[in-house]
């Protein structure tokens, strides 16, 4: 155990759970907020399995409203999982609203049909141009007729429950982003919010369920399923979730631990004033260039930096103005340090190549790089859950989206450090103001670049450890104007 993480389980350990109605998160809730007038609070998820239970202890104990928006909600085990759990909720009262992106969702159209027929449950698409309901035939004419929208995609994840409390970061509804796939993980970070900073992520979402862009499941397919048939997917979906061969036992007992965990979590959470951003829908409606809010608040905040930076992000491609920002931040004395994925660890070749054509200069801007490696030894750690253990240990690779600044401020969200969120992609996250947080994120950022899990990009020759497949694409690929795109 590093000494970073016994610090951020010192408070957590020595919290009374006698304190609070730890078995009911409202109660929580109630008594924190009462507790910090004013005030939101923070805790940082940055393991998979913790950030998984938080999901389902919460949406189990739900009483009003959950509001859900993900840019990828797969059919695997966490997947359907999840969706039970939001049918179970819906089946107690629960006013469940979703909203996923088109590009990726990979759901049958039955299943979301028969999951929006549900009197409770209300499932909306955003920009449905690319998968749910449209032919290959109207896909091609919307590709050649309007490049630009199919490519703007809603890359948000917020999970809001009763209004009082939300999840945001960077995981997606999916196996490896909470540590369970046997062949490949992303080192993930949320944080689990409380208090008023809640509401501003509701607002954000109204907008997104109101606009025009968002449209219901039952309307793109102009059609419906009959009660039966609906019936017979929801005891499917309760079927599987029984089944311990897929929920797994142990899972079933940490969030059954849950309410002492929350008890524990209020000990470390941090109170401050917590800055929500996000982008409004069909963002940067003017073409691949200009930006979004989420960007010049990012911006901004890089900008005021006067010490240091430490960035993680998955994909690295510094469109003009971030470099602009980066140069200008060195010429001030600005310590920049960023950890992203090698070629060996990189899911996304195409942002990669962006990176290849330009590391060379923000290594000569004195930017220091780290790039992640597919073996890192934090990823024993971080995958302690995992049962059973693969026999090939997974890929691990980077999907984090962090910036700290001067060790007092972090920023925790969906925002890759690439033109695709700047300028395409509408994005979300909290910036967090308070030194004791951010060194801690700072920290285990600082994990994941040391020896053992990164490669130093200006000493180590990292592309040497990818094969030579990826090696030969990723170099075809450097040759193509794919940047706006990246």
């Amino acid at each position: 155990m590093t000494r970073s993480t016994r610090m951020l389980l010192a408070p957590l350990l020595a919290w009374s759970a006698a304190t609070l109605a730890a078995d009911d998160p409202l109660a929580w809730a109630g008594q924190q907020i009462a507790a910090h007038p004013g005030q939101s609070g923070a805790y940082v998820l940055d393991r998979g399995d913790e950030a998984l239970v938080a999901r389902a202890w919460l949406a189990d104990h739900a009483r009003r409203s959950i509001e859900v928006q993900y840019f990828i909600w797969s059919t695997d085990n966490i997947g359907i999982l999840a969706a039970e759990a939001l049918l179970r909720a819906a089946g107690r009262g629960v006013k469940v609203r979703v909203i996923v992106d088109d590009l990726l969702v990979d759901a049958p159209d039955r299943a979301l049909l028969a999951l929006a027929a549900h009197p409770n449950v209300d499932i909306e698409v955003y920009n449905p141009v690319v998968s749910t309901g449209v032919s290959l035939s109207e896909r091609v004419r919307n590709v050649v007729t309007d490049f630009r929208a199919v490519n703007q995609r809603m890359h948000d994840k917020t999970f809001i429950v009763d209004g009082r409390f939300a999840i945001t970061g960077g995981r997606n509804m999916a196996v490896e982003y909470f540590d369970y796939n046997h062949a490949f993980n992303f080192r993930d970070r949320d944080v689990l919010l409380v208090g008023p900073v809640v509401g501003a992520m509701r607002d954000s979402f109204e907008t997104f369920w109101r606009d025009p862009l968002t449209r219901p499941v039952e309307q793109i397919y102009g059609t419906s399923v009959a009660a039966g048939e609906a019936a017979a997917v929801y005891a499917e979906l309760h079927a599987y979730a029984r089944s311990p061969e897929n929920f797994a036992p142990e899972v079933r007992a940490a969030i059954e631990q849950a309410p002492s965990a929350f008890a524990r979590i209020a000990g470390a959470a941090v109170w401050g004033t917590i800055e929500f951003l996000s982008d409004t829908p069909g963002k940067n409606e003017g073409g691949f260039t200009g930006g979004g809010r989420t960007s010049a608040a990012l911006g901004a905040l890089l900008t005021s930096a006067r010490n240091e930076v430490v960035i993680q992000s998955p994909y690295l491609v510094a469109s003009p103005r971030a470099l602009g920002l980066l140069r200008a931040a060195r010429v001030r004395g600005v310590r920049v340090r960023i950890c992203t994925n090698s070629l060996a660890s990189t899911d996304n070749l195409n942002a990669f190549s962006g990176y290849r054509n330009q590391r060379a200069q923000l290594l000569a801007l004195g930017i220091e790089v780290f790039e992640s490696r597919p073996d890192a030894a934090v990823r024993t750690a971080l995958m302690q859950r995992a049962r059973p253990a693969p026999a090939t240990a997974p890929i691990f690779s980077i999907h984090a989206k962090t910036l700290v600044v001067d060790g007092q401020v972090a920023y925790i969200g969906t925002f890759n450090f690439d033109p695709r969120s700047e300028n395409l992609n509408t994005e979300v996250g909290v910036i967090i103001r308070d030194a004791r947080l951010a060194g801690a994120v700072r920290a285990a950022i600082e994990v994941d670049m040391a020896a053992g899990n990164a490669w130093n990009a200006a000493t180590d020759d990292p592309d040497q450890y990818a094969g030579w497949a990826k090696r030969a694409k990723v170099r075809l690929l450097q040759l193509l104007p794919l940047r706006p795109l990246l």
